[in-house]
């Protein structure tokens, strides 16, 4: 029920504000603003994309729990989308979810409703042995270049 009031809220909330922010700087100042909300947004989007790969991946190398990075980037992402949409309401929620106190203020309450779970391999089988670096166990077969009848079953041979 919530997320329909939202739904109907939202655009008169914007049309709202649009009118009223409007009618007291000009419509230029505020188109500009709008415009200049969205190319943040972009920025954010794309700033966020190349850190979150990198904050996850050290999560999870580390053994760590992972749902602090998730959620803080989830958060970003979210400020970035917010931020391209039109609108002067949406632009003042990312713009405050750009701010890492609120954003932690809401990971801390939204951590106390989710329960995360891990599954994956024990940590012994899931990292390789750091006393052989670049040590690859497989199979192979040798094949001689003079007579190269012999072939695999790896889909990438012709048959």
């Amino acid at each position: 029920m919530w997320f329909l009031i939202l739904l109907i809220a939202w655009p008169l909330i914007e049309i709202g504000l649009f009118v009223e922010i409007g009618g007291r700087l000009g419509m230029w100042p505020v188109l500009g603003l709008v415009l200049g909300t969205a190319a943040l947004g972009i920025a954010v989007l794309r700033a966020q994309s190349a850190r979150a790969q990198l904050r996850l991946r050290q999560a999870m190398e580390g053994f760590g729990n992972p749902a602090a990075p998730l959620a803080e980037e989830a958060l970003m992402l979210v400020a970035g989308g917010l931020l391209i949409l039109p609108g002067l309401f949406a632009d003042a929620l990312g713009l405050l979810l750009l701010l890492p106190p609120l954003r932690r203020l809401l990971i801390a309450r939204l951590s106390r409703r989710v329960v995360v779970q891990r599954f994956g391999m024990a940590p012994q089988a899931a990292r390789p042995d750091p006393a052989e670096p670049g040590v690859i166990d497989g199979e192979f077969q040798e094949i001689d270049p003079k007579n190269p009848s012999i072939r695999g079953t790896s889909g990438w041979t012709r048959h």
